[in-house]
């Protein structure tokens, strides 16, 4: 379909819900900056202005707040007339969710898009017996936080949305608004965060044995990836990270299930507050705090639940090698370093870094996630500033990662499959303006 075929799509005026949060403020300097009137609906009117107060500092202008108002839900008939799109980024709460969809529906005008900032709940659910003009004008954006740094974008459709209103939708957010986008299909985490809770998650279970620190170290930025796993976690929150895992171990039935079982002594702690950055005083796998006017590091023993110093000198012969050619920009021998390795923290950091390829690639299909490998890897680069699974295929090499899948008992992808009978072209990696080695920190 091409953009002259496209339905046109009105967007001047765009409600938020839940604007307060941090992705209620986001996608509200996210549509403000694009040109659109934003209505910012809070609880009350003084946690709305505080996100207007966000919203200037996120926009890096004095101005922007001329097309920003605030109102609270007492006002949601009123506020929602007009309007072309009704944002809702309220907590991930299923009920909470539920409540406002029904109330919206009562009012929101016969044209208007309703979109929910989602990171994995059922689209369907969501809208479970409300109209069918609600329905057909539903779906899931899911943009990533924060939204003025990280482009991915996962549109995710009611099946009752037309196809050409949905493909308008992608091309709006697309080209008004720079994102990277992709459509997914209605299941628990969507492509991004089932891809990289699967191996955040891993990570954490891992940390059981091999402890916090080592497990960071193992999987660490040097990999192809903005973060540490574990530091990802604090940042994220253990909250937000529970309720991704929780939501597709009870929902989705896949070959790495398993790795999405939350460990104990994860549960145990945020039973007891600890919840992450956002926890500062109690912490999360790292806890930071001044003691005689220094700023003093400890991390998480799993099998205590204490903490202790961060060591300094902990190093990984292998991954010093690695980082070091990857410092220099020698990228193709730093992949080679990392799977020549020899030694058991090795056969580790492979073993994650092969499942990460094998389960994001085996998310595409007819009857999975996405449509194409290139939607997985636009997703994990534009959303989670990851490196790309088809751009480690091809610089680890597509008959070494066949080898080394089999070796680690890990599944191969039917795109893999076909690439070796020859039925697609190599290198597999194809994403306009993006180069795999820019993932990999010295």
């Amino acid at each position: 379909m091409t953009t002259e075929t496209l339905p046109a799509v009105r967007l001047e005026k765009v409600v938020v819900l839940g604007a307060n949060g941090a992705m209620g403020a986001g996608s509200g300097a996210l549509f403000a900056s694009g040109g659109c009137e934003v209505t910012l609906v809070a609880r009350d009117i003084g946690k709305a202005e505080q996100a207007l107060g966000q919203i200037q500092g996120i926009a890096k202008s004095e101005t922007i707040i001329n097309s920003v108002s605030c109102a609270t839900y007492d006002d949601l008939a009123t506020v929602l007339a007009g309007a072309d799109l009704i944002f809702e980024c309220l907590a991930e709460e299923l009920s909470l969710k539920k409540d406002i969809f029904a109330r919206v529906d009562a009012v929101r005008p016969p044209n208007a898009l309703v979109a929910t900032v989602s990171s994995g709940l059922s689209i369907r659910e969501m809208s479970a017996g409300l109209s069918q003009g609600f329905q057909s004008h539903f779906a899931g954006i899911h943009l990533y936080n924060p939204p003025h740094v990280m482009t991915g974008v996962e549109v995710i459709p009611h099946p009752a949305m037309d196809r050409g209103l949905v493909a308008a939708v992608e091309d709006l957010l697309a080209n008004r608004f720079g994102r990277a986008v992709i459509t997914c299909t209605d299941t628990p985490a969507f492509a991004g965060n089932r891809i990289g809770f699967k191996v955040l998650n891993e990570v954490a279970q891992l940390a059981e044995k091999h402890g916090v620190q080592l497990m960071d170290t193992l999987v660490g930025p040097y990999t192809g990836r903005a973060m540490a796993p574990l530091a990802t976690v604090d940042l994220v929150g253990w909250d937000v990270h529970q309720a991704i895992v929780d939501n597709v171990a009870a929902n989705a039935t896949d070959e790495a299930i398993g790795s999405f079982t939350m460990p104990k002594y994860m549960g145990d702690l945020i039973h007891h507050g600890h919840l992450g950055d956002k926890t500062p005083e109690l912490g999360g796998f790292y806890r930071k705090f001044t003691l005689d006017g220094k700023l003093r590091s400890e991390v998480l023993d799993p099998a205590s639940g204490k903490y202790v110093a961060v060591d300094p000198g902990l190093k990984v012969p292998f991954v010093e090698q690695v980082r070091a050619y990857h410092r220099s920009g020698r990228y193709q021998q730093g992949i080679d370093c990392f799977m020549e390795a020899e030694g058991a923290q090795a056969d580790i950091a492979r073993k994650v870094i092969l499942g990460y390829v094998s389960y994001a690639l085996n998310r595409v299909g007819k009857d999975e996630v996405v449509a194409t490998y290139a939607d997985a890897d636009r997703i994990m680069t534009a959303g989670f500033n990851w490196a790309p699974p088809s751009g480690l295929v091809d610089l680890i090499g597509l008959k070494r990662t066949a080898a080394m899948l089999k070796r680690y008992d890990l599944p191969s992808a039917p795109v893999l499959d076909a690439a070796l009978r020859g039925e697609i072209p190599t290198p597999l990696f194809n994403l306009p303006y993006v180069t795999p080695g820019r993932y990999f920190a010295g």
